[in-house]
């Protein structure tokens, strides 16, 4: 149920297309939220008004299309992409290619909206969608691990230089969501039962789960959140 008041609020997601990113453009709508969603396929964002279509990997493209869409007021870091390579199989091209969508592309994006706040002269939130990957090590994902942990060193040193300024930076870490994205790595019963076995609330999370998270994040009930890792994981952690 979507409970916070985002009226006169242009908010920005990135990985709108699919999975978690689409759940959180639809929750904060719901909120009343001007959202603009941004994915690199037209044709998975016919569901929302406002679209931004660039891809990613391509940091100069990025930084105009979002300057294109000032002013935003709130912005999601939600877009992520995934390959499952060993630590002896993982390719240049993969580790580039996850550096620049999943870590890149967040401060590109978040320079451009906070440059503009600033000069704007207004406070404002920004949530990186992260992973629990960033502390765990976690088979097959190296270039993913490596991605989300320098995401989340990200997130501190933009809470600690944006603060000042009145905008706020966190990262939501969950675990394995439902998604379209988590099917690619968890779709084999013998590994997510691994997995599941080590979550106390014995399921997975879905992403209407972490919609609701990062809207909070973006509230002013969260006024006084800058900087942390909000973990979202059922008590994986806890184990």
């Amino acid at each position: 149920m979507a409970t916070h008041d985002f009226l006169r609020k242009r908010i920005l997601v990135t990985g709108a297309g699919k999975g978690i990113g689409r759940e959180t453009v639809k929750w904060l709508t719901r909120c009343g939220a001007e959202v603009i969603a941004l994915g690199r396929n037209p044709a998975d964002l016919t569901y929302c008004e406002q679209t931004l279509i660039v891809d990613l990997a391509d940091a100069t493209a990025t930084q105009a299309a979002v300057a294109s869409m000032l002013p935003i007021d709130l912005l999601v870091n939600c877009a992520g992409v995934v390959e499952l390579e060993s630590v002896l199989d993982t390719t240049i091209e993969t580790f580039d290619h996850l550096m620049a969508v999943n870590t890149r592309a967040p401060m590109v994006i978040a320079q451009v909206v906070a440059r503009d706040l600033i000069k704007r002269g207004v406070p404002g939130a920004i949530v990186n969608v992260s992973s629990l990957a960033a502390a765990v090590g976690t088979p097959n994902h190296l270039a993913y691990c490596a991605s989300k942990a320098a995401l989340d060193a990200m997130t501190r040193v933009m809470a600690v230089e944006l603060g000042p300024h009145g905008i706020r930076v966190n990262s939501i870490n969950p675990v394995v969501t439902l998604t379209p994205m988590a099917e690619k790595a968890w779709s084999d019963p013998a590994k997510s039962a691994s997995m599941l076995s080590r979550i106390p609330l014995g399921r997975f999370v879905q992403p209407s789960e972490i919609a609701s998270t990062i809207a909070f994040l973006l509230s002013d009930d969260a006024a006084m959140v800058n900087g942390v890792t909000l973990t979202v994981d059922g008590g994986f952690s806890a184990g």
